[in-house]
């Protein structure tokens, strides 16, 4: 049966219709006013990364993760990157650089040798001079490594930056003279010329200053302590002398004439020593020598005060007179007892405090080098 719409039915439906087609239109106009996104890839899946105790890593922090490696441990790095054209670079900065530990600006006058690039330790070790002393002066060539940034005697197979060479300004030979400053200097240039380098020298009337004033001040400060044993009866032979000083740990020192106690370190100045005629040591089998005094010493500036080298010369001393029936006596033929080894104990100390102002504490490099 055919059914008729009303007029109101048939307006209602042109309406929707009409209703339905302004919100199509609306849609279809709102979409392609939106920004276009890339289409998503097909066919392949990125798997996430876990962190140590399994757990999804947030792509946030995978950046951050990259730098805090970039920024780990010791060495500083910079890096640079250029995100559109370049990876990242990482440049590693040239290490800081080392005081010597062999050359001392406090009694060293040091030339600098100025390289317009690295060279080779091979190349230096060509041109180093044959002999390493001015006169009765030392020095020292050193070349700055490239790599660890540390000064060094020039060695195979290292690069080297820069160069110093140092010149001692005074030993127990004396203050550094204008002659042996000329020899240094030109020891000096002819190593600068074989490697291509530009020497920068110190003038020589400021450096011979200064070598007069630190030869002053070693030489008023410079001691070597001592005392006496002498026979009270019977002289010794030198087999009789060596039996009684090896019981204290006395050893030959490597000169006639010369027993030594020595040190802890190997390659450390002895800390005592014995010594005699050295005529004894020499004599032929059979043309034994009589001993009727020996001394036994130390050296103040070689030796550090930390090992108390007075207290043990005065155990020995005291041992030695027992076994040798000797007394013990000064350099002048005074006899030491407590008492005086006390005074000699208290100008020691002073001494030690004195040489410690001047920072060449007893038994350091620079006294050691100083007082030779």
């Amino acid at each position: 049966m055919d059914r008729t719409f009303t007029l109101t039915e048939a307006l209602l439906i042109a309406g929707g219709a009409v209703l339905l087609t302004l919100l199509i239109h609306g849609w279809w106009v709102a979409r392609r006013a939106d920004p276009r996104r890339p289409e998503p890839v097909r066919g392949s899946r990125t798997e996430p990364e876990l962190d140590t105790a399994g757990q999804p890593v947030p792509p946030s922090s995978k950046l951050d993760s990259v730098l805090d490696v970039l920024s780990a441990g010791d060495t500083a790095f910079t890096a640079t990157a250029h995100a559109d054209t370049q990876p990242m670079v990482v440049q590693k900065p040239r290490p800081p650089r080392r005081p010597s530990p062999r050359l001392d600006a406090l009694i060293d006058v040091i030339a600098t040798l100025h390289l317009e690039a690295p060279t080779t330790g091979e190349a230096a070790i060509a041109h180093l001079p044959p002999t390493r002393r001015a006169g009765s002066k030392p020095f020292a060539i050193e070349g700055l490594n490239t790599e660890t940034g540390e000064w060094e005697v020039p060695a195979p197979d290292e690069r080297y930056g820069e160069f110093q060479a140092g010149l001692q300004l005074a030993n127990r030979s004396g203050a550094l003279t204008e002659i042996e400053f000329s020899e240094w200097v030109h020891k000096v240039q002819a190593f600068a010329d074989g490697v291509g380098a530009m020497a920068d020298f110190p003038d020589m009337r400021e450096a011979v200053a200064r070598g007069r004033e630190l030869d002053q001040f070693a030489s008023q400060h410079d001691a070597q302590l001592s005392v006496v044993l002498r026979a009270k009866g019977a002289a010794w032979t030198l087999g009789f002398l060596a039996q009684a000083a090896s019981k204290q740990g006395l050893v030959h020192g490597g000169l006639p004439g010369r027993l030594v106690l020595a040190a802890a370190e190997d390659g450390e100045p002895p800390l005592l020593a014995l010594q005699f005629d050295a005529r004894a040591a020499l004599a032929e089998e059979g043309e034994a020598v009589a001993l009727r005094e020996v001394t036994l010493v130390f050296d103040v500036p070689q030796t550090p005060e930390a090992l108390e080298p007075f207290a043990a010369l005065q155990e020995v001393a005291r041992r030695l007179s027992r076994e040798l029936e000797a007394e013990v006596v000064d350099a002048d033929g005074h006899p030491l007892g407590p008492h005086g080894f006390a005074a000699i104990h208290e100008d020691l100390a002073r001494l030690y405090k004195l040489l410690a102002s001047r920072d060449l504490a007893a038994g350091s490099p620079a006294a050691r080098r100083l007082f030779s």
